[in-house]
């Protein structure tokens, strides 16, 4: 599967105006794509997509109209913290009232079906509004892109996978469902999952990955991993790479920069950042602890 990026998206980001501050461009994300830019006014039409696309409002308030010259015009004066939802599959026309920062998150409408979790076709709403734990997603999603690290690709699937839950239970057109019961992995699969992510610690691990090893959809997958360990899998993974360089700190001698790439980190400093946070103690305090 290959990366997804602009050319997934409606053309929004597109217009010649738009030069985003930052986007995933290069990061591998097949399911996402993310941009923080600031947009000017505009009026346009939009083919549709085969990507949802939500646009968190950084700043505000600015009137927003969707629908313009159709039956289902609505016209909203979207504070910070506004979001707009466009589904897939659904031509566009809006028109933006002001200048604005704004964070476009876009994911695949697969990420959406299989996040449904029983095979029946999920159709989002078109919406503007408001959603705390959507906001808070969008924009962890903008950290992660801001201070990039190779070994946050886990962490990035899981926000994306989070993200995709979120609009399949509370922003289907029509009534919304609740959560599913969520039993955990059984041995076998968290023995499978466990001995991959220890094997690969000093490399990026597509949160796929794992979920096909474990023979489950990556929502289904998060899930029954949480309901087994109590963490996420991006921070069980880096519970591992904390555990495994401490290790190699207490009884070798291996320079701490190497110490850190081989368990995952991207450089010393990073390495000392997690322990600190994680441990209270740093990577030379570990090593002279024994």
């Amino acid at each position: 599967m290959g990366e997804f990026g602009l050319a997934d998206t409606n053309g929004i980001l597109a217009l010649p105006w738009v030069h985003p501050e930052r986007t995933s461009e290069g990061l591998g994300w097949d399911r996402l794509y993310l941009s923080k830019q600031r947009e000017r006014p505009y009026r346009a039409q939009f083919g549709a997509a085969r990507s949802h696309q939500l646009i968190l409002h950084l700043g505000g308030p600015v009137t927003v109209r969707r629908g313009v010259g159709t039956p289902r015009e609505q016209s909203r004066r979207m504070p910070a913290g506004g979001l707009f939802l466009q589904p897939s599959h659904v031509d566009l026309s809006v028109e933006l009232g002001g200048e604005l920062d704004t964070v476009h998150v876009y994911v695949a409408d697969d990420a959406v079906q299989e996040a449904a979790g029983d095979g029946t076709p999920v159709r989002l709403a078109e919406e503007f509004g408001s959603d705390p734990l959507l906001e808070q997603l969008v924009l962890s999603l903008d950290g992660v892109v801001r201070d990039w690290e190779p070994g946050a690709r886990t962490y990035a699937d899981q926000l994306g996978a989070l993200v995709a839950a979120q609009l399949v239970r509370h922003h289907q057109a029509g009534r919304a469902r609740g959560p599913e019961p969520s039993r955990g992995l059984s041995d076998h699969q968290f023995a499978r999952v466990r001995d991959r992510m220890a094997d690969r610690l000093a490399e990026p691990v597509p949160l796929a990955d794992l979920a096909a090893l474990a023979g489950l959809s990556v929502s289904q997958f998060s899930r029954q991993f949480k309901a087994r360990t109590g963490l996420p899998p991006h921070r069980f993974l880096l519970r591992l790479r904390v555990e495994q360089a401490g290790l190699l700190l207490r009884t070798g001698t291996d320079p701490i920069a190497e110490i850190a790439l081989r368990c995952g980190f991207s450089h010393q400093e990073h390495l000392t950042r997690v322990l600190r946070a994680q441990l209270g103690t740093t990577p030379a305090a570990l090593r002279r602890a024994g």
